[in-house]
């Protein structure tokens, strides 16, 4: 009987220990759950924000020149002048009419110049007798001055739109022309075989083939296009017009307001950037990046 009884108690200080040892093993995996280090934000998330750094960093430099008298106040307004001549502007309505219009110049201009560069880019890049009759007329006026061009097209187009919008086709076109000419020329001749032993066609070869290669080349040289039309807008609306970003900006000139002068060129570049970011963004999702 003694013996029944010792073999009771080593199983109840068995039992014991079994759920005193489980107990600590979930107590201990909740605090080193609790304790364990926390995630931290991804670092991808900021990166956009990057690009605002160097921005601010020299709106505060501008402001401390202006501050410190380093620039009169004729020669560089305060920033602070100029966003309130800028809000001034859009609260009346008068600054979204310049937007639009420059805008629409700008969409007008850069499609028709991308069409065409798309056209000839093509011509000379699949063939050698195109490039070799067309190649150096074109480089040689790709070197010409975007207001060198401004009274030749006054003369044959007058002051209308149709001047304004050719001349920034102009500018939209050679980036084009030239990224897809060189791309086109550039594509693997393994690709071309293949087409060939596939027999298939010259336009199914182009659709297939070609193109398909070529369409990172085609998409940097829209990309500069887009920035080039916003470039010639400048000279187009610089010259008779009556309305447009580059109208205010001469505007400004006129009345000795270095605001409106300033926050001209700041809506240029704001603009310019966003349609820059855009064209970015659909090259990165077409070509997979």
């Amino acid at each position: 009987m003694a013996a029944d009884t010792r073999r009771e108690s080593d199983v109840s200080r068995e039992s014991d220990s079994g759920r005193g040892s489980t107990a600590g093993g979930s107590t201990g995996g909740t605090e080193s759950h609790s304790l364990g280090p926390v995630p931290l934000p991804a670092a991808s998330r900021f990166r956009p924000l990057l690009g605002l750094l160097v921005p601010a960093a020299l709106v505060v430099v501008w402001h401390l020149f202006v501050a410190t008298g380093v620039f009169a106040a004729h020669q560089l307004p305060a920033p602070l002048r100029v966003a309130e001549t800028l809000y001034g502007m859009a609260a009346s309505g008068e600054l979204w009419g310049h937007v639009a219009i420059t805008l629409q110049r700008v969409v007008l201009g850069a499609g028709l110049g991308i069409v065409v560069g798309i056209l000839f880019g093509t011509a000379t890049g699949l063939s050698r007798t195109a490039s070799d009759l067309l190649d150096p007329l074109l480089q040689s006026l790709k070197n010409i001055p975007s207001l060198a061009w401004v009274p030749l097209f006054l003369l044959w187009f007058g002051i209308g739109e149709t001047a304004k919008v050719l001349l920034i086709a102009v500018g939209a076109f050679f980036p084009v022309y030239l990224n897809l000419s060189t791309g086109i020329a550039a594509v693997d001749e393994e690709l071309l075989e293949v087409a060939e032993v596939y027999d298939l066609g010259r336009v199914e070869s182009l659709r297939r083939v070609v193109f398909p290669a070529a369409l990172p080349d085609l998409l940097v040289g829209i990309r500069g296009g887009v920035g080039l039309a916003w470039m010639f807008v400048v000279a187009a609306e610089l010259i008779a017009a009556s309305q447009g970003i580059g109208f205010l900006l001469s505007d400004g000139r006129t009345l000795a307001r270095p605001d409106i002068i300033v926050g001209s060129i700041l809506l240029f570049a704001f603009l310019g950037n966003c349609s820059d970011v855009a064209v970015k963004e659909v090259r990165d999702r077409v070509v997979g990046r």
